[in-house]
Protein backbone atom coordinates (compact mmCIF):
# COMPACT_ATOMS: atom_id res chain seq x y z
CA UNK A 1 0.00 0.00 0.00
CA UNK A 2 1.31 3.43 -0.88
CA UNK A 3 0.96 5.37 2.34
CA UNK A 4 4.02 7.54 1.70
CA UNK A 5 4.17 10.81 -0.26
CA UNK A 6 6.69 13.55 -0.98
CA UNK A 7 10.25 14.33 -2.08
CA UNK A 8 11.84 16.89 0.26
CA UNK A 9 8.97 16.62 2.73
CA UNK A 10 7.88 13.00 3.23
CA UNK A 11 4.59 11.96 4.79
CA UNK A 12 3.54 8.54 6.02
CA UNK A 13 -0.14 8.20 6.92
CA UNK A 14 -1.70 5.37 8.91
CA UNK A 15 -4.89 4.16 10.59
CA UNK A 16 -8.50 3.20 9.92
CA UNK A 17 -11.72 5.11 10.46
CA UNK A 18 -12.96 2.90 13.31
CA UNK A 19 -9.56 1.81 14.64
CA UNK A 20 -8.02 3.10 17.85
CA UNK A 21 -6.23 6.00 16.19
CA UNK A 22 -5.13 7.52 12.93
CA UNK A 23 -1.97 9.52 12.42
CA UNK A 24 0.93 10.76 10.37
CA UNK A 25 4.72 10.83 10.37
CA UNK A 26 6.38 13.87 8.76
CA UNK A 27 10.00 13.76 7.66
CA UNK A 28 11.93 16.78 6.42
CA UNK A 29 10.73 19.54 8.74
CA UNK A 30 13.79 21.58 9.66
CA UNK A 31 14.70 21.98 13.35
CA UNK A 32 13.76 25.03 15.35
CA UNK A 33 10.36 25.74 13.77
CA UNK A 34 8.09 27.18 16.44
CA UNK A 35 4.60 25.71 16.12
CA UNK A 36 1.39 27.46 17.12
CA UNK A 37 -0.72 24.59 18.48
CA UNK A 38 -3.80 26.82 18.68
CA UNK A 39 -3.52 27.45 14.94
CA UNK A 40 -3.31 23.70 14.31
CA UNK A 41 -6.37 23.13 16.51
CA UNK A 42 -8.24 25.79 14.54
CA UNK A 43 -7.48 24.06 11.25
CA UNK A 44 -8.54 20.71 12.70
CA UNK A 45 -11.83 22.20 13.88
CA UNK A 46 -12.59 23.44 10.35
CA UNK A 47 -12.50 19.83 9.11
CA UNK A 48 -14.07 18.15 12.14
CA UNK A 49 -17.57 16.66 11.84
CA UNK A 50 -20.59 17.71 13.85
CA UNK A 51 -19.96 21.47 13.67
CA UNK A 52 -22.96 22.46 11.54
CA UNK A 53 -26.25 21.02 10.29
CA UNK A 54 -24.65 20.76 6.85
CA UNK A 55 -22.33 17.94 7.95
CA UNK A 56 -22.55 14.58 9.68
CA UNK A 57 -23.48 14.58 13.36
CA UNK A 58 -20.65 12.19 14.18
CA UNK A 59 -18.88 14.07 16.97
CA UNK A 60 -15.11 13.64 16.58
CA UNK A 61 -13.03 16.25 18.40
CA UNK A 62 -9.95 15.51 16.26
CA UNK A 63 -7.65 16.01 19.24
CA UNK A 64 -4.06 15.32 18.27
CA UNK A 65 -1.06 14.20 20.31
CA UNK A 66 2.45 14.87 19.04
CA UNK A 67 4.64 11.99 20.19
CA UNK A 68 7.97 12.80 18.53
CA UNK A 69 9.90 15.51 16.70
CA UNK A 70 8.61 18.37 18.89
CA UNK A 71 10.28 19.61 22.07
CA UNK A 72 9.79 22.76 24.15
CA UNK A 73 7.54 24.35 21.54
CA UNK A 74 9.78 23.78 18.52
CA UNK A 75 10.50 21.08 15.98
CA UNK A 76 13.62 19.02 16.58
CA UNK A 77 14.32 18.10 12.96
CA UNK A 78 13.67 14.42 13.62
CA UNK A 79 10.52 12.69 12.28
CA UNK A 80 7.45 14.44 13.65
CA UNK A 81 4.74 11.94 14.53
CA UNK A 82 1.19 12.71 15.66
CA UNK A 83 -1.73 10.51 16.73
CA UNK A 84 -5.38 11.50 16.41
CA UNK A 85 -7.49 9.30 18.65
CA UNK A 86 -10.76 7.97 17.28
CA UNK A 87 -13.99 8.03 19.25
CA UNK A 88 -17.77 8.17 18.80
CA UNK A 89 -17.76 5.33 16.26
CA UNK A 90 -20.91 3.33 15.57
CA UNK A 91 -19.23 0.23 14.16
CA UNK A 92 -22.45 -1.81 14.42
CA UNK A 93 -23.85 0.36 11.60
CA UNK A 94 -21.53 -1.58 9.28
CA UNK A 95 -21.73 -5.14 10.63
CA UNK A 96 -24.96 -5.94 8.78
CA UNK A 97 -23.61 -4.76 5.43
CA UNK A 98 -19.98 -5.85 5.72
CA UNK A 99 -20.27 -8.11 2.65
CA UNK A 100 -22.23 -5.56 0.61
CA UNK A 101 -20.36 -3.26 -1.78
CA UNK A 102 -21.61 0.23 -1.05
CA UNK A 103 -22.00 2.10 -4.37
CA UNK A 104 -19.17 4.58 -5.11
CA UNK A 105 -17.19 3.41 -2.07
CA UNK A 106 -13.94 1.44 -2.09
CA UNK A 107 -15.60 -1.62 -0.54
CA UNK A 108 -15.44 -3.73 -3.71
CA UNK A 109 -12.05 -2.53 -4.97
CA UNK A 110 -10.53 -2.84 -1.49
CA UNK A 111 -12.05 -6.31 -1.05
CA UNK A 112 -10.46 -7.44 -4.31
CA UNK A 113 -7.05 -5.82 -3.72
CA UNK A 114 -6.66 -6.98 -0.11
CA UNK A 115 -8.39 -10.35 -0.45
CA UNK A 116 -11.15 -9.40 1.96
CA UNK A 117 -8.82 -8.60 4.87
CA UNK A 118 -9.41 -4.82 4.74
CA UNK A 119 -11.19 -3.14 7.68
CA UNK A 120 -14.71 -2.47 6.35
CA UNK A 121 -15.92 -0.34 9.28
CA UNK A 122 -16.57 3.22 8.18
CA UNK A 123 -14.52 2.67 5.04
CA UNK A 124 -11.41 1.71 7.03
CA UNK A 125 -8.25 3.19 5.52
CA UNK A 126 -10.22 4.55 2.55
CA UNK A 127 -12.35 6.80 4.74
CA UNK A 128 -12.40 10.58 4.60
CA UNK A 129 -11.50 10.28 8.29
CA UNK A 130 -7.90 9.85 7.08
CA UNK A 131 -7.90 13.47 5.90
CA UNK A 132 -7.58 14.62 9.53
CA UNK A 133 -3.84 13.77 9.64
CA UNK A 134 -3.40 15.61 6.35
CA UNK A 135 -4.97 18.72 7.88
CA UNK A 136 -2.64 18.39 10.88
CA UNK A 137 0.41 18.21 8.60
CA UNK A 138 -0.98 20.97 6.39
CA UNK A 139 -1.40 23.26 9.39
CA UNK A 140 2.34 22.88 10.08
CA UNK A 141 3.16 23.52 6.43
CA UNK A 142 0.92 26.60 6.43
CA UNK A 143 2.79 28.07 9.38
CA UNK A 144 6.16 27.56 7.69
CA UNK A 145 4.84 29.05 4.44
CA UNK A 146 3.36 32.09 6.20
CA UNK A 147 6.84 32.92 7.48
CA UNK A 148 7.84 33.00 3.81
CA UNK A 149 4.84 35.29 3.11
CA UNK A 150 2.96 32.55 1.23
CA UNK A 151 -0.76 32.65 2.04
CA UNK A 152 -3.31 29.99 1.07
CA UNK A 153 -7.08 30.37 1.07
CA UNK A 154 -10.15 28.87 -0.59
CA UNK A 155 -13.82 29.38 -1.22
CA UNK A 156 -16.69 27.12 -2.15
CA UNK A 157 -17.22 27.97 -5.80
CA UNK A 158 -20.31 25.82 -6.22
CA UNK A 159 -22.62 23.29 -4.63
CA UNK A 160 -24.39 21.26 -7.33
CA UNK A 161 -25.75 23.97 -9.70
CA UNK A 162 -25.55 26.90 -7.25
CA UNK A 163 -22.43 28.92 -7.99
CA UNK A 164 -20.69 32.14 -7.05
CA UNK A 165 -18.04 34.10 -8.96
CA UNK A 166 -14.50 32.83 -9.57
CA UNK A 167 -11.49 34.43 -7.90
CA UNK A 168 -10.00 37.31 -9.86
CA UNK A 169 -6.91 35.31 -10.80
CA UNK A 170 -4.74 38.42 -11.26
CA UNK A 171 -5.72 40.55 -8.27
CA UNK A 172 -6.47 38.42 -5.22
CA UNK A 173 -6.51 40.20 -1.89
CA UNK A 174 -4.37 38.61 0.81
CA UNK A 175 -6.69 39.67 3.61
CA UNK A 176 -9.71 38.25 1.79
CA UNK A 177 -8.01 34.84 1.58
CA UNK A 178 -7.27 34.92 5.30
CA UNK A 179 -10.84 36.01 6.08
CA UNK A 180 -12.24 33.09 4.07
CA UNK A 181 -10.35 30.62 6.25
CA UNK A 182 -12.19 32.01 9.28
CA UNK A 183 -15.72 31.78 7.83
CA UNK A 184 -18.01 28.91 8.85
CA UNK A 185 -19.25 28.67 5.25
CA UNK A 186 -16.39 30.07 3.13
CA UNK A 187 -17.90 31.96 0.22
CA UNK A 188 -17.28 35.47 -1.07
CA UNK A 189 -20.98 36.13 -1.70
CA UNK A 190 -23.03 35.23 1.38
CA UNK A 191 -26.29 35.42 -0.60
CA UNK A 192 -25.02 32.76 -2.97
CA UNK A 193 -23.82 30.86 0.08
CA UNK A 194 -27.37 30.72 1.43
CA UNK A 195 -28.53 29.20 -1.86
CA UNK A 196 -25.79 26.57 -1.56
CA UNK A 197 -26.85 25.79 2.01
CA UNK A 198 -30.46 25.32 0.91
CA UNK A 199 -29.28 22.91 -1.79
CA UNK A 200 -27.43 20.85 0.83
CA UNK A 201 -30.45 20.74 3.15
CA UNK A 202 -32.76 19.79 0.27
CA UNK A 203 -30.49 16.85 -0.53
CA UNK A 204 -30.42 15.87 3.14
CA UNK A 205 -34.21 15.99 3.42
CA UNK A 206 -34.48 13.84 0.30
CA UNK A 207 -32.10 11.24 1.77
CA UNK A 208 -29.54 12.12 -0.89
CA UNK A 209 -26.28 14.07 -1.26
CA UNK A 210 -24.61 16.71 -3.42
CA UNK A 211 -21.07 17.65 -4.46
CA UNK A 212 -19.36 20.83 -5.53
CA UNK A 213 -16.22 22.70 -6.53
CA UNK A 214 -13.59 24.31 -4.30
CA UNK A 215 -11.37 27.06 -5.70
CA UNK A 216 -8.03 27.58 -3.96
CA UNK A 217 -5.31 30.20 -4.26
CA UNK A 218 -1.74 30.48 -3.00
CA UNK A 219 -0.23 33.97 -3.02
CA UNK A 220 3.41 35.10 -3.10
CA UNK A 221 5.10 31.91 -4.31
CA UNK A 222 8.38 33.04 -5.90
CA UNK A 223 8.90 32.50 -9.61
CA UNK A 224 11.07 29.58 -10.70
CA UNK A 225 9.80 26.83 -8.40
CA UNK A 226 9.00 23.36 -9.74
CA UNK A 227 10.93 20.57 -11.45
CA UNK A 228 9.64 19.49 -14.87
CA UNK A 229 8.72 17.02 -16.17
CA UNK A 230 7.55 14.64 -13.47
CA UNK A 231 7.83 16.94 -10.48
CA UNK A 232 6.22 19.96 -12.11
CA UNK A 233 4.02 22.12 -9.91
CA UNK A 234 0.87 20.68 -11.48
CA UNK A 235 2.21 17.14 -11.07
CA UNK A 236 3.03 17.51 -7.38
CA UNK A 237 -0.18 19.34 -6.53
CA UNK A 238 -2.37 16.97 -8.55
CA UNK A 239 -0.73 13.92 -6.97
CA UNK A 240 -1.62 15.17 -3.50
CA UNK A 241 -5.04 16.58 -4.40
CA UNK A 242 -6.19 13.35 -6.02
CA UNK A 243 -5.17 11.54 -2.82
CA UNK A 244 -8.11 13.24 -1.09
CA UNK A 245 -11.10 10.86 -1.09
CA UNK A 246 -13.94 12.08 -3.35
CA UNK A 247 -11.83 14.45 -5.47
CA UNK A 248 -12.63 13.60 -9.10
CA UNK A 249 -11.17 16.55 -10.99
CA UNK A 250 -8.40 19.15 -10.77
CA UNK A 251 -7.82 22.15 -13.04
CA UNK A 252 -5.39 25.08 -12.99
CA UNK A 253 -6.09 28.67 -14.08
CA UNK A 254 -8.79 28.60 -16.74
CA UNK A 255 -8.56 24.81 -16.78
CA UNK A 256 -10.82 23.12 -19.31
CA UNK A 257 -12.34 26.48 -20.22
CA UNK A 258 -9.03 27.49 -21.85
CA UNK A 259 -10.02 25.22 -24.76
CA UNK A 260 -12.78 27.70 -25.63
CA UNK A 261 -10.24 30.52 -26.12
CA UNK A 262 -8.07 31.53 -29.04
CA UNK A 263 -4.34 31.55 -28.38
CA UNK A 264 -4.39 35.34 -28.40
CA UNK A 265 -6.91 35.23 -25.54
CA UNK A 266 -5.38 32.36 -23.59
CA UNK A 267 -1.77 33.60 -23.59
CA UNK A 268 -0.69 35.50 -20.49
CA UNK A 269 1.16 38.57 -21.81
CA UNK A 270 4.13 39.82 -19.76
CA UNK A 271 4.98 43.27 -18.44
CA UNK A 272 7.30 44.69 -15.81
CA UNK A 273 6.38 46.91 -12.89
CA UNK A 274 8.91 48.17 -10.37
CA UNK A 275 11.42 45.59 -11.51
CA UNK A 276 8.91 42.75 -11.03
CA UNK A 277 7.69 40.56 -13.91
CA UNK A 278 3.92 40.13 -14.07
CA UNK A 279 1.28 39.03 -16.57
CA UNK A 280 -1.84 40.93 -17.56
CA UNK A 281 -3.97 37.79 -17.31
CA UNK A 282 -3.42 34.58 -15.39
CA UNK A 283 -5.13 31.95 -17.50
CA UNK A 284 -2.37 29.45 -16.69
CA UNK A 285 -2.95 29.81 -12.97
CA UNK A 286 0.53 30.98 -12.01
CA UNK A 287 2.34 28.00 -13.58
CA UNK A 288 4.19 27.94 -16.92
CA UNK A 289 6.04 24.85 -18.08
CA UNK A 290 5.45 23.29 -14.69
CA UNK A 291 7.32 26.18 -13.00
CA UNK A 292 5.82 28.97 -10.90
CA UNK A 293 5.59 32.36 -12.65
CA UNK A 294 5.18 34.51 -9.53
CA UNK A 295 1.52 35.16 -10.28
CA UNK A 296 -1.15 33.81 -7.92
CA UNK A 297 -1.34 30.01 -8.08
CA UNK A 298 -5.02 29.24 -8.68
CA UNK A 299 -6.65 25.84 -9.04
CA UNK A 300 -10.01 24.12 -8.53
CA UNK A 301 -11.03 20.66 -7.37
CA UNK A 302 -14.28 18.82 -8.09
CA UNK A 303 -15.69 16.92 -5.10
CA UNK A 304 -18.26 14.23 -5.83
CA UNK A 305 -21.52 13.84 -3.87
CA UNK A 306 -21.16 11.89 -0.64
CA UNK A 307 -21.27 8.21 -1.53
CA UNK A 308 -23.19 7.16 1.60
CA UNK A 309 -26.86 7.96 1.12
CA UNK A 310 -30.00 6.62 2.81
CA UNK A 311 -31.87 5.86 -0.41
CA UNK A 312 -32.10 2.20 -1.44
CA UNK A 313 -29.55 1.26 -4.12
CA UNK A 314 -28.62 -1.83 -6.10
CA UNK A 315 -25.42 -3.65 -5.17
CA UNK A 316 -23.86 -7.10 -4.74
CA UNK A 317 -22.90 -9.38 -1.90
CA UNK A 318 -19.14 -9.70 -2.46
CA UNK A 319 -18.88 -13.15 -0.84
CA UNK A 320 -21.97 -14.86 -2.32
CA UNK A 321 -21.81 -12.90 -5.60
CA UNK A 322 -25.58 -12.37 -5.47
CA UNK A 323 -27.41 -9.19 -6.40
CA UNK A 324 -28.75 -7.28 -3.41
CA UNK A 325 -30.36 -4.01 -2.38
CA UNK A 326 -28.70 -1.78 0.19
CA UNK A 327 -29.89 1.12 2.32
CA UNK A 328 -27.01 2.72 4.23
CA UNK A 329 -27.60 3.64 7.87
CA UNK A 330 -25.43 5.74 10.15
CA UNK A 331 -24.36 9.38 10.23
CA UNK A 332 -23.16 10.82 6.95
CA UNK A 333 -22.54 14.23 5.40
CA UNK A 334 -25.17 15.29 2.87
CA UNK A 335 -22.28 17.25 1.31
CA UNK A 336 -18.60 16.87 2.11
CA UNK A 337 -17.47 19.98 0.23
CA UNK A 338 -17.57 22.23 3.32
CA UNK A 339 -15.32 19.91 5.35
CA UNK A 340 -13.07 19.32 2.33
CA UNK A 341 -12.04 23.00 2.11
CA UNK A 342 -9.33 22.83 4.83
CA UNK A 343 -8.20 19.47 3.42
CA UNK A 344 -7.63 21.01 -0.01
CA UNK A 345 -5.72 23.90 1.58
CA UNK A 346 -3.62 21.43 3.59
CA UNK A 347 -2.82 19.45 0.44
CA UNK A 348 -1.83 22.67 -1.31
CA UNK A 349 0.36 23.80 1.61
CA UNK A 350 2.19 20.47 1.79
CA UNK A 351 2.72 20.37 -1.96
CA UNK A 352 3.97 23.95 -2.16
CA UNK A 353 6.29 23.47 0.81
CA UNK A 354 7.72 20.37 -0.86
CA UNK A 355 8.21 22.32 -4.11
CA UNK A 356 9.89 25.39 -2.66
Amino acid sequence: MSGVWGNKIKLSIFGESHGKAIGIVINGIEPGVELDLDFINGEMERRAPGRTKYSTQRNEMDNFEIVSGFFEGKTTGTPLCAFIWNGNQHSKDYSNIKDFARPSHADYTGFVKYNGFNDYRGGGHFSGRLTAPLVFAGAIAKQILMKKNVVIGSHILSIKNKKEEYFDKVNIDREMLIALTKKEFPVMDDKKGEEMKETILDAKNNLDSVGGIIECCALNIPAGKGDPFFDSCESVLSHMLFSIPAVKGVEFGEGFNITNMMGSEANDSFYTEGGEVKTYSNNNGGILGGITSGMPLVFRVAVKPTASIYKAQNTINMRTMENEEISIKGRHDPCIVLRAVPVVEAAAALSILDII
